[in-house]
């Protein structure tokens, strides 16, 4: 595995304000009909924590995901994001505040190029109006070359300098996977959430994006809330997880800890005599 690099530019001179990521979601509940989706659930993220939320299928942890980003609207309780309550903010407004996300089955624009694709995520940063984009006059080229530098720089982190002019249609799945995350990045969250982002993914492409991951934990201080069924990759890099089952939260704590709670032994591990 490669060595961690030097923390991009981008980051440096970001201040500490702008890098809090404290989300507090407390007794949520979803439900469709009769089915409740997620029931009665809390959770605590800290600023600079990777964060793991695992449980078997239908568990409700996509469900809880599109909660805290806005493509479902809980029933019941609150989500709260540095000290601010977003439990009813719409997708867009989301992202405005500092929430990113990549999305289980990808979610890209397949004709476009990797570099098209990734510049759609920097219009909540661009400052100039539609008119003076037309006559596109000295400040705006000033700002389009700042928005170019910084996807370059990500485009360089995740090591993609040969495919940014390729469609990404063209890409392996693999390869599409790092593009959604590069796209999620531009937009510059203080919280980065990842549903299944290594479903589909050969070894090595698994390995790269351990090492994206933790690269963005540890030296970019990068918030994580991430969903995986891989738990070989939870275990090892998760500071801490959150398991549900049927919507319901079993445990939460360490790898250790979880890996040692009966009840989640049971539900998801199966149980102790089969392991």
């Amino acid at each position: 595995m490669k060595a961690f690099r030097s923390r991009p530019s981008i980051m440096i001179n970001r201040r500490e304000e702008d890098e809090k990521a404290e989300l507090d979601i407390q007794n949520l509940r979803l439900s469709f009909g009769g089915v409740i989706a997620v029931k009665d659930v809390d959770l605590k993220v800290h600023t600079g924590e990777l964060m793991a939320i695992i449980g078997p299928n239908g568990a409700g942890k996509t469900s809880l995901l599109n909660c805290i980003t806005g493509f479902y609207r809980a029933q019941q309780g609150k989500i709260i994001f540095n000290g601010k309550d977003i439990t009813n903010l719409h997708t867009h407004e989301l992202v405005g505040v500092g929430i990113g996300r990549t999305f289980q089955n990808i979610e890209l624009f397949p004709g476009m190029t990797v570099l098209a694709n990734m510049t759609l995520a920097r219009h909540i940063h661009c400052q100039y109006s539609f008119i003076r984009s037309c006559f596109f006059s000295g400040a705006v080229r000033k700002e389009e070359i700042r928005h170019r530098q910084i996807l370059e720089e990500i485009i360089d982190f995740l090591e993609m300098q040969s495919i940014r002019k390729k469609t990404v249609g063209s890409l392996p799945y693999g390869m599409m996977k790092r593009v959604e995350l590069g796209r999620a990045l531009a937009l510059e969250p203080r919280l980065l959430i990842l549903d299944e982002p290594f479903a589909g993914m050969n070894m090595e492409e698994k390995e790269d994006m351990v090492r994206f991951l933790l690269e963005l934990n540890q030296r970019w201080g990068l918030t994580m809330i991430l969903v995986e069924h891989d738990m070989s990759i939870v275990m090892s890099i998760a500071q801490r997880i959150m398991v549900l089952n049927f919507g319901e939260k079993l445990g939460e704590g360490s790898a250790e800890e979880i890996s040692a709670n009966p009840d989640v032994i049971k539900a998801y591990l199966g149980e102790a005599e089969e392991l």
